[in-house]
C-alpha cells in the first residue's frame, strides 16, 4: 500500500510532505507526492518546479525510502480529483497540509482540506506548518 500527500511548494506543503515520508517510513509503505494544476492554467502558482521536484527527492532519499511522483491536472474540482487518485491508488492514508484562513475566507473560498477530511473514505492526517 501507499501513502498519498497533496504538495505544493509551500511551508504548508513540505509540512504535509514531512509528515507523508515519515509515515511511509513507519509503515513501510511509499508516499505518492502529488501536484495537481489548474486545466488550462498560464500560471499556477502551487505547480511545483523542478527546484522544488529536486528537494522532494532529496528528503525522500535522506528517509531511505522509494517514491512516486503524481503530477495531474484538474478542470473543475482540486478535491475530487485528488480523492480519485487516492481511491485509484488504494492508499492507506491520506496527507494533507492545513494553512490559517479566517472564517469569511473559509465560506467565501471553501476549502479543499476541509473537503478532503469530510469526503475522504480512508483515514486523513492533517498537519500545520511550524511557525
Amino acid at each position: 500500500m501507499s501513502i498519498i500527500v497533496g504538495y505544493v511548494p509551500t511551508p504548508v506543503g513540505k509540512a504535509a510532505l514531512a509528515a507523508a515520508i515519515a509515515e511511509a517510513k513507519l509503515r513501510n509503505e511509499e508516499p505518492l507526492i502529488v501536484n495537481s494544476s489548474r486545466e488550462g492554467a498560464l500560471v499556477d502558482k502551487n505547480t511545483a518546479s523542478m527546484d522544488d521536484w529536486n528537494e522532494v527527492d532529496a528528503a525522500v532519499a535522506a528517509a531511505g525510502i522509494e517514491s512516486q511522483i503524481i503530477e495531474s491536472t484538474y478542470r473543475d474540482d482540486l478535491t475530487e480529483e485528488f480523492l480519485r487518485i487516492a481511491s485509484e491508488q488504494d492508499v492507506s492514508l491520506i496527507v494533507i497540509g492545513l494553512r490559517h484562513r479566517t472564517q469569511v475566507g473559509k465560506f467565501i473560498m471553501g476549502s479543499h482540506a476541509q473537503r478532503i477530511l469530510l469526503q475522504a473514505d480512508r483515514p486523513v492526517l492533517a498537519v500545520k506548518a511550524s511557525s
